[in-house]
């Protein structure tokens, strides 16, 4: 068993519903994702995640770490400033996030999922 785990792009069955905890609120934004990674506890995953413009409302149990490859996303969390994000952005969602994603042009975005 290596201590490495190359993971190659989108190489896995993508899951193509609305994840839990996601709700279309304006407009008719898709998405795609792809786990690529689960750690052996399932204490975290990793892959790709497409989105189509419009608007989600979002609600995080959990960490991720989101690298923006593609796209640009205004993120909102309910009481706060808006944060606008693009290519080459990185940055953390906390666990308890309740807010929405404004999908401005479509997204690639590569994440890590911290599960427990």
């Amino acid at each position: 068993m290596s201590s490495i785990t190359k993971l190659p792009p989108r190489k896995v069955q993508p899951i193509t519903d609305d994840l839990p905890g996601w709700t279309k609120v304006e407009g008719d934004p898709s998405m795609t994702t792809w786990v690529e990674y689960t750690a052996k506890d399932e204490s975290m995953i990793a892959g790709w995640w497409t989105a189509t413009p419009g608007t989600y409302h979002a609600k995080y149990a959990s960490w991720e770490f989101v690298h923006m490859i593609e796209g640009k996303v205004v993120i909102t969390a309910k009481g706060e400033d808006a944060v606008e994000v693009g290519p080459g952005d990185a940055f953390v969602i906390e666990a308890g996030f309740d807010g929405t994603w404004e999908i401005k042009e479509p997204v690639l975005k590569h994440f890590t999922i911290r599960l427990k």
